[in-house]
């Protein structure tokens, strides 16, 4: 059973987005380097989110996006569903065949693992991952970490422009 990167990288970007929310409009720029992921990979997603209305964009100076409805009303399976992906724990993706053509002997046991993951990814809102103390901290971290590199580019930066 696996989660694929679309999946995984969908939810680390929306619980981003609601850990950071309360500070408005959040740009993708911001969540790649938080979170180390392509920028290109997260508009990609962003659109997918955006049409799943999970997510709303706002234009101008100072835009980017936010949660498109409260955190507490987010659930998990739900962005992973907007991007497209299924947490499938069978051989043949779902489809009944396993085996030339015909389902397995343990289709169903692999189906049913499927739906309970899903109901169990459905019961998770970002909102309880936000309250996490473990979210928390490792959010903290990240913080720190950007704040640590935007404060030694603008050093850089003053460097250079003396230099002229």
């Amino acid at each position: 059973m696996r989660l694929t990167t679309k999946g995984r990288y969908a939810v680390t970007a929306m619980l981003d987005l609601a850990l950071h929310a309360e500070r408005g409009p959040i740009s993708l720029a911001d969540i790649s380097k938080r979170q180390d992921i392509s920028l290109s990979y997260l508009e990609q997603l962003f659109s997918r989110l955006r049409q799943a209305e999970l997510v709303c964009s706002v234009r101008g100076p100072g835009g980017g996006y936010r949660l498109a409805r409260a955190s507490a009303e987010i659930c998990v399976a739900e962005i992973i569903d907007a991007v497209n992906e299924s947490v499938d724990a069978t051989s043949c993706g779902g489809n009944s065949d396993c085996s030339g053509g015909e389902q397995c002997l343990t289709h169903y046991l692999w189906t049913d693992l499927s739906e309970q993951i899903h109901g169990f990814l459905n019961g998770i809102s970002l909102e309880d991952m936000v309250k996490r103390a473990e979210v928390q901290e490792v959010a903290r971290r990240q913080d720190r970490r950007g704040e640590a590199l935007g404060d030694a580019g603008e050093q850089k930066v003053a460097i250079i422009g003396g230099l002229q």
